[in-house]
């Protein structure tokens, strides 16, 4: 069983049928345009498949490896903590490809889950539940919402929360999507311990990219490719800022377990499935809606 935790959230969302601002649809009437666009999931993060192909793969395990010799050398603007973690992650590994591999089996075992729990029994197809997140849209104007099948009110009577699950907590439990919380938009505390319970399982059961223990998760993935852009300058010989050169990370890291807040290159300190993510302007105000206590070396 997952570790008691110590934070209660009452979210702030609101629940939609649809948002959204891309492609035109259709219009229903004169001032009701019906819209399509892309949703990010919240609370999870699953492999990348933005190299898009093998080829690409194989590009970011050239990358990667050089990464590699660059933070064995000490070239890489990094800590040796985070260095110590990261390495075995990269070195003597088809990193790239394994990710991109991963990305796409999250991708397949998706779109297969997708079309089972949104088909009736009768063989109709369920709308989509959608519940936004306090901040409903991200830079790259995506929806950042819970998504769900939707059911009725008399289903809903006879089901479990885990049985109503959104698909977000089903890839969380699939192995295959890392828990990745970015506060404020925390799940609420009858929501909390099930994305916990999902997650627990799933590494310990060794369940989708869990099956491979120095797997990159998304998240360390996008910041090894910010990495290796950084340190490719300074190899160059660029002159770079201080902040330019941290900026291949940037996200403080919370434990929900007991409120201690981490620095940027300190989280592998918290297991996964307790990281509540905390972006610099936000820090602050978590500090103090969520009483947190900085990590002894933050402090120092």
């Amino acid at each position: 069983m997952p570790d008691p935790v110590q934070i209660l959230w009452s979210p702030a969302g609101l629940n939609l049928p649809a948002l959204g601002a891309r492609d035109l649809v259709d219009v229903s009437d004169g001032d009701t345009p019906n819209i399509r666009m892309p949703v990010r999931m919240l609370s999870i993060d699953t492999p990348e498949v933005t190299a898009r192909s093998e080829t690409g793969a194989a590009n970011v395990d050239a990358k990667f490896a050089q990464l590699a010799g660059w933070l064995t050398d000490g070239a890489a603007p990094v800590s040796a903590r985070w260095r110590d973690h990261i390495l075995p992650r990269l070195r003597d590994r088809q990193a790239g490809t394994l990710h991109y591999t991963q990305g796409k089996a999250a991708s397949d075992w998706y779109k297969t889950r997708k079309d089972e729990r949104l088909t009736k029994p009768n063989g109709r197809k369920r709308r989509l539940f959608i519940r936004t997140a306090d901040m409903p849209f991200d830079n790259y104007g995506r929806l950042l919402a819970y998504v769900a099948p939707s059911y009725s009110a008399s289903e809903l009577r006879e089901m479990t929360r885990r049985e109503r699950a959104t698909f977000n907590l089903d890839l969380i439990a699939s192995g295959w999507a890392a828990p990745f919380i970015l506060y404020p938009s925390i799940p609420g505390e009858l929501d909390l311990p099930l994305v916990l319970e999902a997650a627990t399982e799933a590494m310990n059961q060794r369940l989708g990219q869990y099956a491979d223990d120095l797997s990159l998760p998304g998240y360390e993935y996008r910041m090894c490719e910010k990495l290796h852009a950084v340190t490719k300058k300074l190899i160059e010989g660029q002159s770079l800022s201080w902040p330019d050169r941290l900026a291949w990370r940037s996200r403080y890291c919370m434990d929900m377990r007991d409120r201690t807040l981490h620095g940027p290159e300190d989280y592998m300190d918290v297991p996964p499935p307790y990281r509540i993510w905390i972006w610099p302007g936000d820090v602050q105000e978590a500090i103090g809606k969520l009483n947190l206590v900085p990590s002894g070396r933050l402090t120092d």
